[in-house]
């Protein structure tokens, strides 16, 4: 059993591990203590690791040396030594021996100048049989060289308090092995007096005891080597400064992390100096750090370096009269370290694996990988991926073993390994394996991929359920790989990432649930050979020759079968996306015409007879600059006092900089002395205070843009004159002193006279105009300006003018004056200014001219785009002036909304972000320097609506007071309505969970918002939620608001509620349960019974004698008739058997009578269905999946429920059911029923009723109540349009409906009452209300109505039918649930109509009833009588009870 299950394990495994082949070692295991069954043969993943691996070793000369090495496995593994990656053999050789933990001991290492055995990377190498071998790190043995000074200490001097020092270098390796002595002691080592790691010796702070002689020894493990002696001598305090200099500078360093380093510095002077450190130009700080020590004489030491200590260090030695700097650069190194190491894998045969590996490192590592202890050559097959991962590619048995990553860098290695187990595939399990797949072919082979397409096996045709796996290599070679269908049943696989121009060899292989089949014959495929296009030229630049040109050079590609034919050189403006192209035909090409200090990026392309080659990569390059090739815009002048003069201007149009603004340069000159021009060169800001001017001189100003090319050229001379004094400016001016206006027919002169106080600055003056208000228009001009003209006035007009003088600080008062143009008759246009005016006019200030045409064009709910028109611009409407245009816009809800302005260059702005449904005012104004049109006329917009963004707020509920069945709703509208609200829809659910299609729907028309909802169920939790609509569509719900109806009040509990019924209603079967009505009393219900009985006996009396009259009259031409109206009948495409069809009676049965209700429509969308579902469990919703059609729901939708009296009520619960009188003598003895609606009990669509029928043969009664007005007459054709579809309802009945049609005399009846009910079904009917019909279920038992065709079917205009009656109701609509009933004659109020579409007169009714009348035999008559005399017994013995 437990080897059964291994089997199907394995086997689901091999079907997880081909299907899942994107992430080959995805589905492998990657624990050592998971294992897979084969059989009864377990296979786990092996410990084999390394306990201690060598490390790297400095040894001498005649030294033993251990070199540590221990691995750990379940076998003992056997430990090898490789040196310099060569196994040592260690059995005959007497000075190395491997020790019985597997280290390496190397008694008395050998080392001279020629012959240096030991010295070398040693290497520990463990094997176990049948399981692998793993290798550990390599680790350096050095040996330190004979003993030698490069350099030896040497006589000097030192003042007292100076530093020293005495210099003894040897090679890197002895360094450690360095003591001193002093007159030939051991010298003792402090703070003051220290040995730098490369042997020489620092004495600072100098005293009288460190004089001597010195000498340096080499310790190394033989003879020690002394150097030669120096003498140190201390001399006393220099009297006179002394140069600042260093004895020894820092030179740069290699540290690996967590060593420690040294930077030496030594300097000597007089002052003695005071040593400090920076490091990247920052202060360090050496006081109180645990890692950074300052050593005697200012050398820096630095423990546990870590690779944040990279960087440049400065030693800074300062005396006071002195300061030098020495620089040093540190750089940490970091021995490589896994990120993540190779995991343990699982596979199969034929399988691709790729081992991951992660490195970091300084200097980067390098990896490479090593199977059992064997270099991983890169081939075919085994490729290194991701610069670290190993991809092995087709898997053989052979590849099984250890497989180890070996990370190196310049300062040491790791390793880290893991272990591959190939895997037996899992024994079939018990059950037939696929054949092999049939016509396998290559029908798709390309230079490095390959489409192969098969049949499915012949033992399974459909294959639906296979999948495939597809086996290659390359011809002669015996390492198969795999690729795997994507989904069972696909019968294609693409197989890519071949070689060009080789032969490889396809089988496939389908397998099914008991695993795989038989392998397909071996099929050879040859991959076309790889069109050989030019590489990328190498070397390409490009060099700026001009402001304009551009020189391209490449060389030839390293690349490419067959000759070059041409290049093509591509070149772009940055920014730009549009590429231009140029032929070229040898290796450079000058591109002309390019924009000034541009940048281009360029690439070459070349092309031999193979087409384009590879591009290479972008080069970019700006041109070169030059001087700007357009003025600086907008200078203006403004006069600050009477001694200087600010000028602003704005930089010249983008594109004419020609290279990078430096500076501007700024000329100006006094009016009167045109040839004394002054320059003044400042930055890069764009304003310039010129100070130093003359009182009341006017000076000229123009400014030009600098570059390091040059000057470009000037603005023109613009003037402005400095004060005759300076003048106040920290406060307003004051009123001008007069104001003067003279009306014309279209404008106004304005003049006045300045402010009387002549010591406040004035700038310019403000004029403001405008019908009534001088509040519509401002205009502003020059302060030396003393009239103006306002243009463009209206004639005959009253506007109000105000003047105020302004300067910086603000306006003044202002002056009013008021004037009225003149009419249009009016031409004496008399000039009003004198020649010799005070002030010389200046150039006319005039304001702008405001935008005109300005349009508001409406693009979504939130956008609108502004145009307009620019009178000042030429003809063309092109802008070739720096002006600009301001667009603003408002909207009047609220009413304090502030304007919001944004600025356009082109004549047209698009506003976005504006709310939905809003009115939005706009206007434009043109600017040009410092001169500004005023606002345009506005534009209007409304923006688009959108639907609802937000549902009806502050929803509540209450209960109707008295009616505790019913319930108000409250709502107010959206606060994001997006447009006007055109109604809700109020959904209510006795579960807040259930689907919103199950909620029940009330729509409300237009934007109530109140709605009563009636006959809830008492004492339940109800859930409501509102809906907004606008003629976008509907918004969100509302948030769902709990309600609980009232408890019960007085006896009637729930379901205890009487029904107004018929006479003879009979309960349903299985249970009792009544529909909605009104309570009704006891007295009411017997006097109904009453009425019911009165009524049913008048008609049966009637009805008796009119029979016994009509058979009298049977004559041999009506039974002609007779024979020819039951074979129309029989023509009738409708179930049952035209024998049996009997012309209709005029008996009324009163159990016979049913409602079927029509105002369920098929369409599943909620939202449009205005049909009420059960508000108890008693209820059912009728339903109707015949002719309702989604419009007639549509407009049906929205209608009445406006008041109490309009909504889910009947009128007989109120005592106003409808009634008919039929006067024979004007009526056509037609047949007249009163009904109201019941449930349809058989819906088979409300399986929730209780209730079924008392006989499976009772008629259906449809009822068609009318809208109109009682009175109202009706046209033919408005009777069409305003009736209610004709339905047939499902019943076991098998009588043929044709039974129920009266055969008529004149084709105007039949051709009318067709049309009349095949009409009806697409009209518009008012209130889904059912309509009435009877169909027989026995001869002579039924009321003459006609039947309708089964839905589907369409109604044959040809055939006879007696008219539907339409019978007059109130107009208010009927939705709930009805009780049937027959109508009264007896009741007071006026007789009701009857209204008979298409009624024929008197004359062919009177004929059509006597054709009816003559189908009744005197045997047929008795048995009626007999059946109405137990009729009449059946009526009294309920009128008794």
């Amino acid at each position: 059993m437990a080897e059964g299950r291994a089997r199907r394990l394995l086997g689901s495994l091999w079907i997880a591990l081909l299907l899942g082949q994107p992430d080959p070692a995805g589905a492998a295991a990657r624990s050592g203590s998971q294992s897979l069954h084969t059989g009864s043969l377990v296979r786990t993943f092996t410990p084999f690791y390394f306990l201690v691996e060598p490390t790297d070793i400095l040894s001498v000369r005649g030294a033993s040396v251990i070199m540590n090495c221990s691995a750990y496995c379940e076998t003992s593994p056997k430990i090898e030594w490789k040196k310099d990656g060569t196994f040592l053999n260690l059995v005959s050789d007497d000075r190395r021996q491997l020790l019985p933990d597997g280290s390496l001991l190397i008694n008395s290492v050998v080392h001279s100048k020629h012959n240096k055995p030991d010295e070398g990377y040693y290497q520990c190498v463990a094997t176990v049989e049948s399981l692998g071998t793993i290798v550990s790190r390599t680790a350096k043995l050095t040996v330190a060289g004979l003993p030698r000074f490069s350099s030896q200490p040497e006589a000097s001097s030192v003042p007292r308090g100076s530093s020293a020092i005495l210099n003894c270098e040897v090679n890197a390796d002895l360094a450690p092995f360095v003591r001193w002595e002093q007159e030939r002691q051991p010298l003792l080592l402090d703070e003051r007096v220290f040995k730098l790691p490369s042997g020489a010796l620092i004495i600072s702070n100098a005293t009288d005891t460190d004089g001597g002689l010195y000498r340096c020894v080499i310790e190394s493990g033989g003879t020690p080597k002394y150097s030669d002696e120096a003498e140190l001598k201390v001399l006393p305090d220099p009297e006179e400064p002394q140069d600042l200099i260093f004895v020894r500078q820092p030179s740069s360093l290699t540290k690996l992390i967590g060593q420690n380093a040294v930077f030496p510095c030594v300097a000597v002077g007089f002052p003695v100096p005071y040593i400090r450190w920076t490091r990247n130009e920052e202060e360090l700080i050496t006081e109180g750090s645990g890692r950074f020590l300052l050593l005697a004489g200012g050398s820096l030491e630095i423990s546990e370096v870590t690779e944040q200590d990279a960087g440049t260090y400065t030693c800074i030695a300062d005396n006071g009269n002195d300061t030098i700097e020495a620089q040093a650069e540190l750089t940490v190194q970091v021995l490589p370290e896994f990120l993540k190491r190779p995991a343990n894998i699982y596979a199969y045969e034929s399988m691709d694996i790729v081992f991951e590996c992660e490195v970091t490192g300084k200097p980067t590592p390098t990896v490479k990988w090593v199977k059992n202890g064997d270099m991983v050559i890169p081939s075919d097959y085994f490729k290194i991926i991701k610069e670290h991962n190993l991809q092995v590619l087709g898997l053989v048995k052979s590849d099984e073993g250890f497989y180890q990553c070996i990370a190196e860098n310049d300062v040491g290695n790791a390793q880290a390994g893991a272990q591959l187990i190939i895997l037996d595939l899992a024994p079939a399990t018990t059950g037939p394996l696929p054949s092999a797949p049939r016509d396998v072919v290559a029908t798709l082979v390309s230079t490095r991929f390959i489409r192969l397409t098969w049949r499915t096996p012949v033992s399974d045709p459909q294959g639906d359920n296979l999948t495939y796996s597809i086996f290659y290599t390359k011809e002669g070679i015996n390492r198969e790989r795999v690729e795997n269908t994507s989904r069972p049943g696909e019968t294609q696989v693409m197989i890519q990432n071949l070689m060009p121009e080789t032969v490889y060899v396809f089988r496939v292989v389908a397998q099914n649930k008991h695993g795989p089949g038989e392998s397909s014959a071996p099929l050879k495929v040859a991959t076309q050979p790889e069109v050989q296009l030019p590489g990328p030229a190498p070397n390409i630049r490009a060099l700026a020759t001009s402001p304009t040109s551009v020189t391209v050079t490449w060389e030839t590609p390293l690349s490419g079968n067959g000759e070059i034919q041409n290049y093509k050189l591509y070149h772009m403006e940055k920014g730009q996306d549009t590429e231009q192209d140029v032929d070229v035909a040898g290796l450079s090409y000058t591109i002309n015409g390019l924009k000034k200090y541009t940048e281009y990026s360029f690439r070459v392309v070349a092309y031999n007879k193979h087409g384009p080659g590879v591009s290479t990569q972008d080069v970019v390059v700006r041109t070169l600059s030059d001087v700007p090739s357009a003025p600086p815009q907008n200078l203006t002048l403004e006069v600050r006092n009477s001694k200087s003069i600010m000028l602003h201007w704005q930089p010249p149009p983008a594109g004419t900089h020609s290279g990078q603004i430096t500076g501007y340069k700024i000329r100006y000159r006094k009016v009167s002395r045109k040839s004394d021009v002054t320059e003044s060169i400042g930055g890069t800001q764009l304003y310039q205070l010129i100070e130093g001017l003359e009182r009341g001189t006017e000076y000229s100003f123009r400014v030009a843009a600098l570059t390091v090319n040059g000057t470009g050229p000037a603005t023109d001379w613009v003037s402005a004159e400095t004060f005759e004094s300076d003048l106040d400016e920290t406060r307003v001016p004051e009123v001008p002193s007069s104001l003067h206006v003279r009306p014309l027919v279209t404008s106004i002169v304005v003049s006045w006279t300045p402010p009387e106080n002549q010591n406040i600055v004035v700038r310019g003056y403000a004029i403001g105009y405008g019908i009534g208000s001088p509040h519509a228009q401002t205009i502003k001009v020059d302060y030396k300006q003393r009239y103006y003209t306002i243009e463009n006035l209206d004639p005959s007009s009253h506007y109000v003018i105000t003047l105020k003088a302004f300067n910086n600080v603000g306006e003044g008062i202002p002056l009013y004056e008021s004037a009225v143009t003149r009419p249009h008759s009016d031409t004496s246009e008399v000039d009003l200014f004198v020649i010799n005016a005070p002030y010389t006019p200046v150039p006319d200030p005039s304001p702008m001219m405001p935008p005109v045409g300005v349009q508001a064009s409406i693009l979504s709910h939130d956008t609108i785009r502004i145009t307009w028109a620019d009178n000042s611009l030429p003809k063309n409407q092109k802008i070739t002036d720096a002006r600009y245009y301001t667009v603003r816009w408002k909207t009047n809800i609220p009413a304090n909304t502030k304007y919001k302005t944004a600025n356009a260059t082109t004549l047209s702005y698009l506003v976005t972000g504006l709310k939905p449904n809003t009115l939005y005012e706009f206007s434009v104004m043109v600017t040009k320097g410092r001169r500004s049109s005023t606002w345009s006329m506005t534009a209007h917009g409304t923006t688009f609506e959108l639907v609802p963004t937000s549902p009806p707020k502050d929803v509540t509920v209450v209960s109707k007071e008295g009616k505790p069945r019913t319930i108000i709703v409250n709502w107010q509208p959206p606060s994001e309505a997006n447009g006007k609200i055109t109604g809700y829809i109020i959904y209510y659910s006795t579960d807040v969970n259930a689907e919103i299609h199950d909620w029940v729907i009330e729509p409300v028309v237009g934007n109530r918002l109140t709605h009563q909802i009636q006959e809830l169920t008492l004492d339940t939790p109800y859930y409501f939620k509102i809906q907004a609509r606008n003629s976008k569509g509907m918004g969100p719900m509302s948030e769902a608001v709990q309600f609980r109806t009232p408890k019960a009040l007085g006896s009637a509990g729930k379901g205890s509620r009487p029904v107004d019924i018929g006479p003879d209603y009979k309960p349903p079967l299985g249970g009792s349960n009544s529909p909605h009505g009104s309570p009704t009393s006891p007295l009411d219900s017997n006097m109904l019974l009453v009425i019911i009985v009165s009524v049913g006996v008048i008609t049966i009396v009637i009805v008796v004698i009119v029979a016994v009259f009509c058979t009298r009259r049977t004559t041999s031409h009506q039974k002609k008739k007779r024979a020819a109206c039951k074979s129309v009948n029989g023509s009738h495409k409708y179930k049952g058997n035209s024998k049996d069809v009997k012309p209709p009676d005029l008996w009324i049965h009163h159990e016979r009578l049913e409602l079927k209700p029509i105002d369920k429509s098929p369409d599943p969308n909620p939202i449009m269905t205005d049909t009420p579902i059960p508000r108890n469990s008693q209820d059912i919703t009728p339903v109707d999946n015949s002719m309702d059609s989604n419009i007639h729901q549509r407009r049906n939708s929205y209608r009445g429920h406006e008041s109490e009296d309009s909504m889910s009520t009947l009128a007989g619960r109120r005592g106003m059911r409808p009634k008919m009188m039929m006067p024979f003598d004007s009526q056509p003895p037609q047949p007249v029923i009163s009904a109201h609606p019941i449930h349809s009990l058989d819906n088979p669509h409300h399986h929730f009723h209780s209730g079924s029928l008392a006989s499976p043969t009772r008629s259906y009664l449809h009822h068609q109540v009318n809208p109109w007005p009682t009175g109202t007459s009706m046209s033919h054709s408005d009777r069409v349009n305003s009736t209610e579809s004709v339905r047939n309802t499902p019943s076991t009945d098998t009588m043929p409906a044709s039974s129920s049609q009266t055969c008529a005399d004149h084709q105007d009846l039949e051709s009318t009452t067709g049309s009349y009910l095949a009409n009806a079904q697409d009209e518009d009917s008012a209130q889904n209300l059912p309509t009435a019909h009877v169909r027989p279920s026995h001869p002579l038992k039924s009321f003459a109505v006609p039947a309708v065709p089964p839905a589907g079917s369409s109604y044959d205009p040809a055939l006879p039918s007696t008219p539907l009656l339409t019978q007059q109701a109130l107009t208010h609509p009927v939705h709930s649930v009805k009780t049937a009933s027959i109508g009264t004659l007896g009741r007071t109020r006026p007789p009701m109509p009857v209204v008979v579409p298409s009624a024929p007169d008197v004359q062919e009714t009177t004929r059509m009833l006597e054709d009816s009348e003559s189908n009744y035999e005197p045997d047929e008559l008795t048995k009626e009588m007999a059946h109405l005399e137990g009729l009449m017994k059946d009526l009294n013995a309920i009128t008794t009870a």
